[in-house]
């Protein structure tokens, strides 16, 4: 028997725009708008305007979440939602209700709130006249929500998280093309990273300022970066790799320092962000109580190649090529999607022997299939391979806190299937099973595992 600490939160993470729909919501977000402006990029066109329907389940959501003994949950307020006048701040009436209503129905299903502030989804205004964290006006905006969300909400929410996953907007909106603005200008990737993280900061301060007795922190999601050997080219590969995509927001926010490597990747190329003393005092002294990590999947990489095209955009790829490792694991259910549970344990040992072995939560492991009706058997999807999964990744879990590691629960990405960005509903990972056409919400086979391993905190 595997046996968690006392106290261990065994939960589920999802987000306010996957999940509530665009009912009364007081402004557009980016999502919102780039569906109507480019509906074919989405999965079956399909859009998040009903999404779960969460604004008017909730109470059945909640219900739901005491079914299979959840003990906490990490969804998302939308600034696009509570904020009802982006400029002044004031917040929209029917959004207060909401989320007071949500956040107390979940608390009288002895469900314990996680709250995140950003999941991806800037105000459409807010990207349309300054580009979003391009922007340091956007910033101060930001912190003006954030400090509405604690003042409102505060009283009852004890944990709160300022951003999830920070890198995927700067990745997939400046390096790439997967999320707005669509801009490939890594230059000004790294200013908008920089404002996140001065934005991070900001919110982080004006929670210390009102004396709340709950704690904060961010999610980060990490893709370990192992090389396709021990050569010092291919070693230096996962060294920028890792630079990039993990460490350039992880030591700010939990070491109080800038990435070296990252830095030296910025100056010369001419990236560096326009910053302030005042600004990085702001950032290094933001101490966070504890970090979420997200994990899917690892990164393999090697040495380049092929020389890089200095006269196109900067790429991440300039630094290493991506690696498909001979015999490697891959889920049977999505492809490409590799499986390496053993990365669990290595992210833990890393925030242990790094990082001043925070205090840290695996606030997303996911697990991908698609197509599930394929699994139907007597009218209940059979994902056991979810289960068994999963199982591997909690022994490597439990083994690095047996090491010291300050692991103090798990939340696996998601309650319920959800609208997921540019896949809409192609990839399924939740507990319970969402009809698109209905809304009926209807139990997996693994959720009745997860409710044995939550009773017994452990398996």
């Amino acid at each position: 028997m595997i046996k968690f600490p006392e106290g261990f939160y065994w939960g589920a993470a999802l987000s306010g725009p996957q999940t509530e729909g665009i009912t009364n919501k007081a402004n557009e977000s980016v999502w919102d708008a780039w569906y109507k402006e480019e509906p074919d990029r989405f999965f079956n066109n399909w859009s998040a305007e009903t999404a779960c329907d969460t604004y008017n389940k909730y109470k059945e959501d909640c219900r739901m979440m005491k079914d299979i003994s959840l003990n906490s949950i990490r969804t998302s307020i939308q600034w696009s939602r509570l904020i009802k006048n982006l400029e002044t701040g004031e917040v929209d009436p029917d959004a207060v209700r909401f989320y007071n209503d949500y956040i107390d129905e979940m608390i009288s299903n002895d469900v314990v709130p996680f709250i995140n502030l950003y999941h991806f989804d800037m105000p459409n205004e807010l990207m349309v006249k300054y580009g979003g964290f391009e922007s340091k006006h956007v910033v101060e905006l930001f912190a003006k929500f954030a400090k509405s969300a604690f003042e409102l909400f505060g009283d009852r929410v004890k944990y709160w998280i300022t951003f999830n996953e920070p890198i995927v907007p700067i990745e997939f909106g400046y390096y790439y093309d997967a999320h707005k603005p669509n801009k490939v200008d890594p230059k000004l990737g790294v200013q908008a990273g920089y404002n996140t993280i001065l934005a991070h900061a900001k919110a982080v301060e004006e929670y210390r300022k009102l004396g709340l007795s709950g704690e904060i922190g961010t999610v980060l999601n990490l893709t370990p970066a192992y090389p396709r050997s021990n050569h010092k080219a291919d070693l230096k590969a996962s060294e920028y790799c890792d630079a990039i995509f993990n460490k350039s927001f992880l030591d700010p926010i939990v070491k109080g320092e800038f990435n070296p490597l990252f830095t030296e990747i910025c100056k010369e190329n001419d990236m560096l962000p326009d910053m302030t003393q005042e600004e990085v005092e702001c950032i290094f002294g933001a101490k966070i109580d504890f970090i979420g990590l997200n994990y899917y999947v690892p990164r393999r990489v090697c040495a380049p190649l092929h020389a890089p095209n200095t006269d196109g955009p900067w790429m991440p790829d300039w630094y290493f090529d991506n690696y498909s490792m001979p015999g490697s694991r891959n889920n049977p259910h999505r492809a490409n999607n590799e499986i390496y549970p053993k990365a669990v344990y290595d992210m833990a040992m890393d925030l242990k022997e790094n990082y001043g072995n925070i205090r840290w939560y695996l606030a997303e492991i996911g697990i991908s299939i698609t197509d599930e009706q394929k699994l139907v058997e007597d009218g209940v999807i059979n994902d056991t391979f979810r289960t068994e999964l999963l199982k591997e990744h909690l022994v490597y879990l439990h083994k690095a806190i047996e090491d010291g590691s300050n692991c103090f629960g798990v939340h696996q990405w998601t309650f319920i299937d959800n609208w997921s960005w540019l896949n809409s509903y192609c990839r399924r990972y939740g507990f319970y099973s969402l009809n698109v056409e209905t809304g009926e919400r209807t139990m997996k086979k693994h959720a009745l595992w997860f409710k044995e391993l939550i009773k017994n905190n452990g398996f």
